[in-house]
């Protein structure tokens, strides 16, 4: 592992997460109470440093502007990445950000419409909570991937945390990178994700793989993000695993 000598990280946040979460190396959820030994949870922590905008400024300014034909949706969240972002070394505001932005993207007034009957409002939960751990990852504009938490590999990391099985891990991470299959809630994630500075992307294809996601800044390198996450991800979703709770325990 690589790590740099950085504090633990507290934060508290609206609601409470499951304490299931406690199961993973170096995190403590306490209620709403989030604490986090970057040394124990992060299998790579090279970045201490994280690019936001402020999440209320995202809804006022930019949730309801329209794309044109001159300016597309991308051009429009780059744009006020421009203007508003800024580096932050305070690992509590990016999860307090993405908190919001979770809370926004996996609104319960979605369900009606999205045309999986098995994704349940409790479902929505557990994808809120990963989401906002994930912010926490980070890649650089060269591609490499500085930050690796567990949460990266999603299937595993919830398979753990929400004792689920395989096909339904594997559906909520369709659900999660598949952006609600859904242009008009595509549109939503990328606007959403301006408050965290940049757009989700991932590693996996349609079928999960454990390839997992991160909020990329604009103009990272894919090619090189793909080559560094090939080379890392096995071992590390073993490890995951290895913490996962049998029926005898």
């Amino acid at each position: 592992m690589t790590t740099i000598d950085t504090a633990t990280i507290t934060v508290e946040l609206p609601d409470a997460f499951d304490p299931r979460w406690n199961r993973l190396p170096g995190i403590q959820v306490d209620g709403r109470r989030i604490t986090i030994d970057p040394a124990e949870y992060f299998f790579r922590f090279e970045s201490s440093t994280w690019l936001v905008a402020d999440w209320d400024l995202v809804k006022a300014q930019l949730l309801d502007v329209d794309e044109t034909t001159e300016s597309t949706v991308e051009q429009l969240a780059l744009d006020f990445i421009k203007n508003h972002g800024e580096s932050t070394s305070d690992a509590a505001r990016v999860l307090a950000t993405a908190d919001g932005v979770y809370s926004y993207l996996f609104r319960e007034e979605h369900l009606a419409g999205l045309g999986l009957p098995q994704i349940t409002a409790e479902h929505l939960r557990m994808l809120r909570e990963a989401a906002t751990l994930m912010a926490l990852n980070k890649v650089e504009l060269d591609g490499r991937i500085s930050n690796v938490g567990p949460c990266w590999f999603f299937p595993a990391a919830t398979s753990v945390v929400f004792d689920l099985d395989d096909a339904t891990g594997g559906m909520l991470d369709e659900v999660y990178h598949g952006g609600w299959f859904n242009e008009h809630r595509r549109i939503e994630s990328v606007k959403a994700h301006a408050a965290l500075g940049g757009r989700l992307v991932h590693g996996c294809q349609s079928v999960p793989d454990q390839s997992g996601g991160v909020i990329a800044p604009y103009g990272a390198s894919m090619a090189n993000f793909r080559d560094d996450l090939a080379a890392f991800k096995a071992g590390w979703i073993e490890q995951v695993y290895a913490h996962r709770v049998t029926a005898a325990e």
